[in-house]
């Protein structure tokens, strides 16, 4: 009787066995269709908005921005309410960087031709060339440049364009040259370097290009503004040992080589990488530096307004205040008509919105003004002026070019 009992027992674990494989095989086949079946889900391509305008002197708005491998200028001659057909900058299709920080940019030449530049993508990474194309009736362009004679497949990139009185041109930009030799000969080196070329006939031939620096953050936009006097200035995130990735200003001699490179912010934020987060500097006519940038700061990362005052032989920052919320990010700086504006953009966890602050007395007190939002991506604002007037130019990618007067 025992026996029996034992053996109904140990056909019944076997059957109880065979069941839990068949169970479970059942479910591994079907883990394994749901698999196949299920589509993955790859990464959105991220959308190529960033742009720059400027005012003509008739008061038309151009913009620059991509579109395939070409710049494309637009046209609007009622403020942004309508475009003509754009025309293409480049006749030659080459790959180039359109985002926020690294985007086309544009500028006039003192004797009135218009001139156009990018950063010519090719390879990994940043690397690229450092291209310009001008119009000397504003219109038609002739065959775009490279303006330095360094050729090596290394990063030329997130260069600013500033022209002055004398029909100067002058591009700055982050240069890899000094990194990779470093690299190659096992020498410690901190970031990249700044690297200028000088056009002294309106961008139409460049010299060869020099450096401004070493230690240069590797991805930050650079800015550039004319001093007091007329000299250029250029700005940009720099690496300070250890590794405090603050700004540095350099100003250059009327004939376009360097004075001086001064650190001018003093948050010594200490991070591992580039923030992609560059800064924007104005003079306005009384000769104030103005400078909005991005830190972290006792631990909080913010966007900052701050006056670049000299101290001696060196830079102090006066009135320093943060700019919008925690979420504030981008933000652009303008000077004109005695008047100060910084437009930045913010995410309140819905919508991202664009925000504006303005100063009737150089910066020492604010008014915050609301412009617009966006629930679609967004390229970085822009402050530009037309005369004495200030606007905030901001492309969106569901509502296109958009321009609001900060009066």
């Amino acid at each position: 009787m025992l026996n029996d009992s034992r053996a109904r027992l140990a056909s019944v674990s076997n059957m109880l066995a065979r069941l839990s494989s068949v169970v479970l095989l059942g479910l591994a086949v079907t883990c394994v269709q749901a698999a196949e079946v299920v589509p993955s889900k790859s990464k959105a391509a991220r959308p190529e908005l960033g742009t720059s305008a400027a005012f003509a002197a008739d008061g038309s708005l151009l913009v620059v921005a991509k579109q395939g491998e070409q710049v494309m200028l637009y046209r609007s001659t009622d403020e942004g309410r309508s475009w003509s057909a754009p025309a293409a900058v480049n006749a030659q299709s080459e790959a180039f960087s359109a985002n926020g920080e690294n985007r086309p940019k544009i500028a006039f030449a003192a004797d009135g031709g218009l001139l156009v530049s990018w950063a010519h993508s090719f390879g990994a990474g940043h690397n690229g060339n450092i291209r310009l194309a001008r119009a000397d009736d504003g219109e038609h362009f002739g065959a775009p440049q490279t303006v330095h004679k360094d050729t090596a497949e290394i990063t030329h990139s997130f260069e600013s364009m500033l022209t002055t009185p004398d029909n100067k041109v002058i591009l700055a930009w982050i240069d890899k040259r000094d990194s990779e030799a470093a690299k190659a000969s096992q020498t410690p080196y901190r970031g990249s370097g700044i690297y200028a070329a000088v056009s002294n006939d309106g961008g139409r031939t460049f010299q060869p290009e020099f450096k401004l620096a070493d230690h240069a953050c590797e991805c930050c936009r650079l800015t550039s503004a004319l001093d007091r006097d007329g000299s250029p200035l250029f700005m940009w995130r720099h690496v300070y040992a250890p590794n405090e990735r603050d700004h540095a200003i350099a100003r250059l001699k009327p004939d376009g080589t360097l004075e001086s490179v001064k650190r001018a912010t003093f948050d010594r934020w200490q991070v591992d990488g580039c923030p992609h987060h560059g800064p924007s500097l104005v003079v306005d006519a009384q000769g104030v530096r103005h400078a909005v940038w991005f830190n972290q700061k006792e631990g909080d990362g913010h966007v900052y307004y701050g006056r670049l005052v000299a101290q001696g032989d060196e830079l102090q920052v006066e009135g320093q205040l943060t700019v919008g919320g925690p979420r504030a990010a981008h933000a652009d700086l303008g000077s004109a008509g005695g008047k100060l504006a910084i437009a930045w953009k913010e995410f309140d966890g819905e919508r991202t919105q664009l925000q504006a602050m303005r100063s009737d007395d150089g910066g020492k007190t604010f008014r915050t003004q609301p412009l617009g939002a966006t629930d679609g991506a967004s390229d970085q604002p822009r402050v530009i002026r037309r005369g004495e007037a200030l606007f905030a130019f901001w492309r969106t990618e569901k509502e296109g070019f958009r321009l609001f007067p900060l009066p």
